[in-house]
């Protein structure tokens, strides 16, 4: 194979370990998370635990990232995540939770076929003045027939998440990809069948 012109990092993030938190663990995360929703100016209420939606966890940079969404009130929803670092002795800590809350929700967009949240957790620097995002990404299919989910830039699959029994899914991936010296790349998710076609793809960019 000759030299590529896009020396691009591929699954940068350890696949997923556990689906979604439960019990005391849950418990743990919610309190995080919800005390992040309350930080946020205006008069939204913090969530119930019980109406957290956890995403699947990924591990990027000795961080474990735990995404999640909850109502936020009439047409509004709350998404964010919660990180920590899982110490030599099994025990967690320094934990971050980082939350907003958007009026752009799947309900009120029947044309989406895939439900995204995304959110900056890194920088990247490549060759020369090249440059970009490491981004997680996290969301669930709202079209039928998915039995994966990719990032992709370009024509290059970056990471990938196969459905399970839980249909949500956590993508992290390089985005927002300049100085390389050809067009800026920028992330799309797909989701495919189970026979390989592209059922839907959608941009971090754009409403679905």
């Amino acid at each position: 194979m000759p030299p590529t012109t896009r020396p691009l990092p591929r699954f940068i993030a350890e696949p997923p370990h556990e689906l979604e938190p439960y019990g005391r663990w849950a418990d743990r995360l919610a309190e995080q998370f919800t005390a992040a929703c309350a930080a946020i100016e205006g008069d939204l209420e913090p969530p119930d635990p019980a109406s957290i939606a956890w995403h699947p966890e990924r591990t990027y940079a000795g961080r474990i990232y735990v995404p999640a969404t909850a109502p936020a009130g009439e047409g509004l929803e709350f998404f964010g995540h919660v990180s920590l670092v899982r110490e030599e002795s099994g025990d967690p800590g320094d934990f971050k939770a980082a939350a907003d809350y958007t009026d752009e929700i799947a309900a009120q967009n029947p044309g989406w076929k895939i439900d995204l949240n995304d959110d900056v957790i890194g920088h990247w620097r490549g060759p020369g003045e090249a440059a970009g995002e490491i981004t997680l990404v996290w969301g669930e299919p709202l079209a039928p027939g998915g039995v994966a989910v990719t990032a992709e830039l370009g024509d290059e699959t970056v990471d990938q998440f196969l459905l399970g029994q839980g249909e949500r899914f956590t993508l992290v991936a390089l985005d927002a990809i300049t100085g390389l010296g050809v067009d800026d790349l920028f992330l799309e998710v797909k989701l495919w069948s189970r026979r390989g076609q592209p059922i839907a793809t959608e941009s971090l960019y754009e409403a679905g």
